[in-house]
């Protein structure tokens, strides 16, 4: 009968230092998140002043641009997001910091980028190379308006994310494309597609060759990339040639140009 007194008070002490190091353990979880949170709010005054100071070099400095945006994604901070605290009249980050200037200038460039996306889908199916896009709004803006960069048509597509998953940013190979079309590229579809970078086009058989595929599974490839508007055919070859079309312009313009 003594033993198991002794047993009972041992289950009794185990259970009670568990409780004690549970309670310990939700108290340091809480003493380390109200830091971090004061870390935070110290690293956002800081951001604040920074900004305030440099509010010229943001705006005007594509590049500075760049770099305080990065600053800001460093400590969780968007940009352009609206904050949450401030109710419901609140504004982005850079409204709140910069003026309405720099928020207006993505905005305004997101409404660029639709526009430019949606002039262009005939000719692309839907799919511009990031640095074609922004040359096109380079072209159509006023002499002397700030410079664009391909960060900032980044940024600008992250504002058209309310719209759903018609507008977004794809890497096929090495090179960013903005997608306008709801459609998911297949996986055979951006193989063709990173191929068509190396020469501008493709053929049957140089993706049954290069990437020892089916005559059938090559066709279907590019026979849904051209149905799509992603792909132009020459039929004047020896055997049909799949061309990109961002690389077809820019071949025209190369050559109107010299």
């Amino acid at each position: 009968m003594s033993r198991k007194g002794v047993g009972l008070a041992a289950f009794d002490r185990s259970r009670l230092t568990s409780a004690q190091f549970a309670s310990h353990g939700s108290s340091l979880r809480s003493t380390n998140a109200q830091a971090l949170e004061t870390q935070l709010a110290v690293f956002r005054s800081l951001l604040q002043q920074f900004a305030q100071t440099h509010a010229r070099d943001i705006r005007s400095n594509p590049s500075f641009r760049a770099q305080f945006a990065r600053m800001c994604a460093a400590i969780g901070v968007d940009p352009l997001a609206s904050s949450s605290s401030a109710g419901a009249g609140s504004s982005s980050v850079w409204a709140q910091l910069l003026g309405r200037s720099v928020n207006d200038f993505y905005f305004e460039l997101a409404v660029r980028v639709v526009e430019v996306c949606g002039a262009t889908r005939g000719e692309n199916g839907g799919l511009i190379g990031v640095r074609e896009l922004r040359e096109r709004v380079m072209r159509g803006r006023m002499e002397g308006a700030p410079e664009i960069t391909d960060d900032d048509v980044l940024r600008a597509v992250g504002t058209l994310k309310p719209l759903g998953s018609s507008y977004s940013v794809i890497k096929v190979g090495n090179k960013s494309y903005i997608r306008s079309i709801p459609k998911e590229l297949n996986t055979d579809q951006s193989s063709v597609l990173e191929a068509v970078q190396v020469l501008g086009y493709v053929s049957v058989s140089m993706l049954m060759i290069n990437l020892r595929w089916t005559r059938a599974r090559a066709q279907t490839a590019v026979e849904d990339l051209l149905g799509e508007g992603m792909l132009w055919v020459d039929k004047q070859a020896q055997e049909w040639e799949y061309w990109s079309p961002g690389f077809m312009m820019d071949a025209d313009g190369g050559a109107t140009g010299g």
